[in-house]
């Protein structure tokens, strides 16, 4: 049976993905990328580390990013979070099934350590991962190493192999599998509405199974016996 349930935070707790994947597109048109859009940056970065990107805008730009660039994206972000940061619907009942259920839960999110703590303090989720919610900021390497979720389950002192992730992100359900655990894909985010079957089948082949498109039926599906 399931020993702990690993969530991402970003477009799985949370929808957030729109508000981030077109902040980070701006910046990267003010920084040079003319061509950069919010549904490129999704389906090339969904899940991945900032410096992940900074490295690839680099890249592109052939020279180095500009020092303020991940500073200013953050504070653009999180400016916008107490207006429109809105949480995934039943993700507080899931949450409280599993806990009632003495489930241990965990978050393995790529963002930063200040993005992670902003986003469960806006969004009132905190209460619920306190001394439990990891970032990519605290292991060497992010999504879609298996570093971020050997962490969290070395935390919750269970077996990854016990474990299951909940992810959006294809970068996520590898890393999940990297690390020994199962994956269950979430394509729910509004941040998907366009290629939803699309990014279904994409988790799939990356080895997420099931994959669900709400909470409905969500604590079955992290529950059951692999």
């Amino acid at each position: 049976m399931t020993a702990a349930v690993i969530f991402d935070l970003d477009g799985v707790l949370v929808d957030s993905e729109p508000l981030s994947l077109g902040v980070l597109a701006e910046e990267m048109r003010a920084a040079g990328i003319a061509d950069a859009t919010a549904d490129e940056v999704g389906r090339q970065f969904l899940g991945v580390a900032l410096p992940v990107i900074r490295a690839y805008v680099a890249e592109r730009l052939g020279r180095p990013v500009p020092e303020a660039f991940a500073e200013r994206f953050e504070d653009r972000l999180l400016a916008r979070y107490p207006k429109e940061l809105r949480v995934i619907p039943g993700v507080p009942e899931l949450l409280d099934d599993l806990t009632n259920a003495g489930i241990p839960i965990a978050i393995a999110t790529g963002g930063s350590l200040r993005r992670m703590g902003e986003t469960l303090r806006v969004s009132g989720l905190d209460r619920w991962f306190r001394g439990r919610a990891f970032s990519a900021d605290q292991v060497a390497m992010g999504k879609p190493a298996p570093d971020l979720f050997l962490l969290a389950a070395r935390e919750l002192r269970v077996d990854p192999a016990d474990c299951v992730v909940l992810e959006d992100s294809p970068h996520g359900v590898t890393g999940a599998l990297r690390a020994g655990a199962r994956a269950v894909g979430f394509v729910g985010g509004s941040h998907l509405d366009s290629r939803r079957a699309e990014h279904v089948e994409l988790l799939r082949r990356k080895g997420a199974a099931p994959v669900l498109d709400s909470m409905t039926g969500m604590f079955a599906a992290l529950t059951r016996p692999a």
